[in-house]
């Protein structure tokens, strides 16, 4: 995580890089959406900007990486230990993508701890 000067970064430029953290969000209400949101803002901007490119990239890895960790949880719910699991790793993610948002939002490049790196 490292700091940029806000001179060198506009408003709309951070606005934007949260937004591509924030649009996970819609995975709550639509199941495809933590994935899908991400992509839209990070497809939409990531030409016109450096640093939505760069969080667009962690947003989609991140998400990329919940959802295969959900997919083990969902298998893990024959031994009944999976939905436990899901639960702890929908309030992880949760947690995480408010982090990303105050940070992306202060001009922070921001770097999910344990994450994928499946997009470059």
């Amino acid at each position: 995580m490292n700091e940029m000067s806000n001179g060198a970064m506009s408003s709309d430029e951070r606005m934007w890089g949260m937004l591509c953290h924030l649009s996970a969000l819609t995975g709550f209400f639509s199941g495809i959406g933590f994935i899908l949101g991400p992509l839209i803002v990070w497809l939409l901007k990531k030409d016109q900007y450096s640093f939505v490119d760069e969080q667009g990239k962690e947003a989609l890895n991140f998400q990329i990486t919940m959802f295969i960790a959900a997919a083990v949880c969902l298998l893990l719910v024959m031994l009944l230990i999976g939905v436990l699991l899901l639960w702890i790793l929908g309030v992880v993610n949760l947690v995480m993508i408010v982090i990303a948002v105050f940070n992306a939002n202060s001009g922070i490049h921001f770097e999910y701890p344990f994450s994928l790196r499946l997009i470059k």
